[in-house]
């Protein structure tokens, strides 16, 4: 593939002279470049800073063509892109089909570790931006095909994967969730998929409840909840034509695991009080949106503050799992030190925030918000203390006062 750029060479070079500067300011000067297509200009440039956070491999090569914002807003993430990678490295294969192509950059990480490649996209406008961009990339044995996704897997030949991205876009341009409400509807399509694949990888709204993904979807093998600096950005399932008696269930935050099958099944283990120089633990983004509680008490020898309060406890000398093993010692999660506790209570709340002007303020089932709570409390963002607002198994409002541990 040769490298095309849809612009002339005066508005390519404006582009990179000018791409690390404001985009609004450009804008209100374009009176000053007359001779400089500044639409398309702000949108390489835009395009770029935006890559440079998203997608800083892109970003540092030349030549590369960005899509309007919404498409760049809709991508994913280089962090993400390679973790996808990561799972169809082990699944392995020949030949792999992305049937939802989009900007291509799940496309460009996963397409290398196979033989043959293929793009699908129904956008002529992004298959043209891909085609100049895989050439920029230098990927070998890809091809672009413009069309309808469902068209294509009528007539596609059997290949090792098919990777999906399906849009969260409903017909009035909404935001969608559920499976069924974006496009392609891959519960629909799931028995055609299977029978074109080996595996179907698909990336899926983090708002999305894993047991349902699985209930929806056939033969999935694989659940991966992946969340970045603490925030859940996706959640990717995998379906497989091997026979399965159970789903695996990886929850990975920042490169930490925990992963689990799903026919593990533990009551949540209550505890009996909460003290000073306990430790406290809070799992994890990912580990939290799998909602496997009974099992975090199970694997790491804790106990839930109440049942719905998703704060964990151990005694600070004693964080032994029930074979004996310091396990809570690799808890996903962050782990804190219990320096005092509080009602709220005026005057217990006094002496709880004696010489505290700043704290970090995190609430869980608790019936105020953080904003709520920092007004009521009169104390500033940040610094070393942290504090939980919840509430026990026997109802009562209470705030824990903590100092980071590890």
């Amino acid at each position: 593939m040769v490298n095309d750029l849809p612009f002339d060479v005066k508005t390519a070079h404006f582009i990179a002279t000018h791409r690390d500067e404001d985009v609004q300011k450009l804008a209100f000067s374009s009176k000053k470049h007359s001779d400089i297509d500044m639409s398309v200009a702000i949108q390489q440039i835009a395009g770029w800073q935006q890559a440079r956070q998203k997608i800083p491999s892109w970003a540092a090569v030349d030549g590369i063509v960005y899509p309007p914002h919404l498409n760049m807003e809709q991508c994913s993430s280089e962090v993400t892109a390679r973790y996808k990678a990561d799972i169809a490295r082990r699944l392995g294969g020949d030949e792999m089909v992305d049937l939802t192509g989009g900007l291509g950059v799940d496309f460009s990480f996963i397409s290398p570790l196979f033989r043959r490649s293929v793009y699908v996209e129904k956008d002529e406008q992004l298959c043209h931006i891909a085609k100049n961009n895989f050439g920029a990339l230098n990927l070998k044995g890809v091809s672009v095909v413009c069309g309808d996704c469902c068209d294509y897997i009528t007539a596609m030949p059997h290949v090792s994967l098919i990777y999906l991205d399906p849009a969260r876009r409903n017909a009035k341009g909404g935001r969608a969730y559920a499976i069924t409400d974006c496009q392609p509807d891959v519960a629909q399509l799931a028995d055609a998929l299977l029978s074109k694949a080996d595996n179907v990888m698909v990336k899926l709204s983090p708002m999305l409840d894993w047991h349902a993904v699985v209930g929806q979807l056939k033969q999935v093998a694989e659940i991966h909840i992946v969340s970045v600096r603490g925030e859940c950005k996706e959640i990717i399932a995998v379906m497989s034509n091997k026979e399965l008696t159970s789903t695996r269930v990886v929850c990975v935050d920042d490169g930490k695991e925990f992963s689990f099958e799903s026919s593990e099944k533990y009551l949540q283990q209550i505890a009996v009080d909460v003290r000073s120089g306990m430790m406290l633990l809070e799992p994890n983004a990912s580990v939290m949106k799998s909602g496997e509680w009974g099992l975090i008490c199970h694997r790491f020898g804790v106990e839930a503050i109440a049942e719905n309060s998703h704060l964990f406890l151990c005694d600070k000398d004693n964080h032994h799992a029930p074979d004996g093993e310091q396990k809570s010692l690799d808890f996903p999660g962050r782990m804190f030190e219990i320096i005092r506790l509080s009602s709220m209570n005026r005057h217990e709340l006094k002496a709880f925030l004696v010489d505290v002007g700043h704290a970090n303020i995190a609430v869980r089932n608790f019936p105020m918000s953080a904003v709520e709570l920092r007004r009521r409390l009169k104390i500033a963002d940040g610094g070393d203390n942290y504090i939980f607002a919840t509430t026990t198994e026997k109802g009562n409002h209470i705030l824990i006062m903590c100092k980071k541990s590890g």
